[in-house]
């Protein structure tokens, strides 16, 4: 087991932030939460997850909601622990430890808040190896494990329990309208997972794998390197396109943020453009029209200097960017995984085609 200090929490947040894809909501709030609880004494500790038992239980959490409504209201990370509390009355049971549903942006640091606050470990490893907005977009919905039960809470005390779905599908809509009374920002804890199922199916080492692209990218800054190519060498990740924006689209409904964002080209760009439609997170980039990366491969979008992951709810013109693209994990580039994370699961009519293929 890990204990983590102030410099691991501080490249986790970058490296939590450039593999959220522009969602997952921004890492900063509970980056500073953390250093909160750090300063008060709390230990944060991270479990591989070879060491759980198989009949450990495992809370998944996250907060759930519109990216732009999370920046601009402040959660108590109390909160998250609330929502693990909830399931452990409705189940009966304490958990061995929490993890995150997805390692992208904010979430990535979610249960090392709970952690904290209730004595346990976080597991190093997530079911998405980055951020999606839904919640049938994870490694546990291809693996058909059960989606229920879930419990949510919001900041005004509100609680709900919802202890059965017909299927994956029916847990994102109820949650989502949830959710979406709640004012589109909600902590929730996902169906319970064993340790036999994380072992099985979660994405291993997500954790460690933020921490290390996060000082990996303040290497390169303190070196005064380029951050951009340090992020490709540590994820085997391309380069697709460096511009300026100049065209934002965006809007909050039915609990996400949807639109579309357009860069200019400069450089050995210059004279091309890179269009970009997102649902929380980037899901498809095409060039002068041509469609050059989609999901789940993991579309970026950097600061050109300072290789800070920009988000779609801060993104907009004038700002010099480079977009890059990092590979997914295996298990979503199945048929069953893009079945549930592919460009048609986001209404692109678009059969998945690799950025990375030859």
């Amino acid at each position: 087991m890990r204990r983590l200090g102030p410099s691991d929490i501080e490249a986790l947040a970058t490296g939590a932030w450039i593999l959220g894809t522009g969602g997952g909501g921004s890492p900063y709030h509970a980056l500073l939460e953390l250093r909160r609880l750090l300063a008060q004494g709390a230990e944060i500790r991270v479990l591989d997850p070879a060491a759980l038992a198989d009949d450990d239980l495992v809370a998944v959490v996250s907060i759930q909601g519109a990216p732009l409504v999370i920046q601009e209201r402040l959660v108590d990370s109390r909160l998250i622990a609330r929502a693990v509390r909830v399931m452990e009355e409705h189940l009966g049971r304490r958990f061995r430890a929490v993890m995150p549903v997805e390692i992208g942006g904010m979430n990535g640091l979610q249960p090392l808040l709970a952690a904290a606050h209730l004595g346990i470990p976080a597991v190093d490893a997530d079911a998405m190896g980055r951020a999606f907005p839904e919640a049938q977009m994870t490694t546990f919905a291809v693996g058909a494990l059960s989606p229920a039960p879930l419990s949510t809470v919001d900041p005004r005390g509100n609680e709900a329990v919802v202890t059965r779905v017909a299927d994956w599908p029916w847990m994102e809509r109820l949650s989502r309208r949830i959710c979406t009374e709640f004012g589109s920002i909600a902590a929730t804890c996902k169906a319970p997972r064993t340790g036999a199922e994380v072992k099985r199916w979660a994405i291993a080492g997500t954790t460690s794998r933020a921490i290390a692209l996060g000082r990996a990218v303040h290497a390169a800054r303190a070196a005064h390197a380029d951050p951009i190519a340090a992020v490709l060498a540590a994820e085997r990740g391309r380069r697709l396109f460096a511009g300026k924006i100049v065209e934002v689209e965006r809007r909050t409904t039915t609990g996400f943020l949807r639109g579309r964002a357009e860069v200019e080209g400069l450089g050995e760009d210059r004279g091309a453009r890179l269009a970009l439609a997102f649902q929380n997170e980037w899901t498809l980039a095409a060039r002068d029209g041509e469609p050059c990366a989609m999901t789940p491969e993991l579309i970026c979008v950097l600061d050109s200097d300072s290789g800070e992951a920009i988000g779609t709810e801060t993104v907009r013109y004038g700002q010099r960017v480079t977009v890059i693209v990092l590979p997914a994990a295996e298990i979503f580039l199945t048929e069953r995984g893009l079945a549930h994370v592919g460009p048609r699961a986001f209404g692109h009519d678009l059969d998945f085609r690799s950025a990375f293929a030859a």
